[in-house]
């Protein structure tokens, strides 16, 4: 069988309220079971950290805590996978983290190209180490910035993914939602970008999250979309069979037809 069932959930996180959000996003999810549901970058805990001690009393490690037992629960009654951004506690730093649940097992995934001041906060990810398995195809993760990286997903694509999981936290408008539709393209894989909505203000500082969260299509196509300030879950059918299919034309493969020796890098 090739039908699987994508789900996005847009909204808008408390800032450092990790009981309410946790809260907030089983109302909109409970009692819906797709295969897939995608949530936003940082979604437990909110993104416009001032200190480090707001970040680590926000953080969890993985498998302790309240974040991760709930959908745990969830996971395994509703037969649905879970991908979540959380900022996570790990062998004595933080990082921009997404946790990958599945009825099967879990596993995290830690951002590797920091946006602006989550430097501050924030360790690195070393590793693209974000495939998981729903039914018998493959789902890769990466974290808003690391759009901007082709290299990120096409080593995934390589890897066989059939989608990439995109929890982020988008402030440039319309250039992620753009390169993901690229990064699909050029892979013939689906992108799935959960961006989250509304504004954090403290101070003269401000971010604007700019919403639109979409799948995109092997070919490019939007073929589900938010506007930039709806908070509601929606789930689309997808064909993550299609993916497999790599030819643009009958003498034309995407992987195949790589130059790779004639690359810089």
């Amino acid at each position: 069988m090739n039908k699987f069932y994508v789900g996005i959930l847009q909204f808008k996180p408390l800032l450092l309220k990790k009981e309410e959000n946790i809260e907030k996003i089983i109302s909109f999810i409970e009692g819906e079971s797709p295969d897939l549901i995608v949530m936003p970058e940082l979604a437990i805990s909110g993104y416009f950290f001032r200190t480090k001690k707001e970040v680590e009393r926000m953080s969890e490690r993985i498998p302790d805590g309240k974040f991760f037992n709930v959908f745990k629960e969830l996971s395994t009654r509703r037969k649905t996978a879970y991908v979540i951004g959380f900022p996570e506690k790990y062998r004595g730093n933080v990082y921009n983290s997404a946790l990958y649940i599945t009825p099967r097992g879990y596993g995290v995934y830690r951002k590797v190209h920091l946006f602006y001041e989550e430097k501050k906060f924030f360790k690195p990810g070393g590793s693209l180490n974000s495939i998981f398995r729903i039914k018998n195809f493959k789902i890769g993760v990466l974290i808003c910035f690391d759009w901007i990286f082709p290299e990120a997903s096409r080593t995934l694509a390589l890897k066989g993914v059939h989608a990439i999981a995109h929890p982020s936290n988008l402030v440039l408008p319309g250039l992620a939602q753009l390169g993901m539709r690229v990064r699909a393209i050029e892979n013939r894989i689906f992108t799935i970008t959960a961006n989250r909505v509304g504004i954090e203000k403290r101070g003269k500082k401000k971010y604007k999250f700019t919403g639109r969260s979409q799948i995109a299509s092997p070919a490019g196509e939007i073929i589900l979309s938010f506007d930039e300030n709806e908070e509601r879950l929606k789930i689309w059918e997808v064909d993550l069979k299609s993916t497999e299919d790599k030819f643009i034309t009958p003498l034309n493969h995407v992987f195949k037809d790589r130059r790779k020796k004639i690359y810089l890098v």
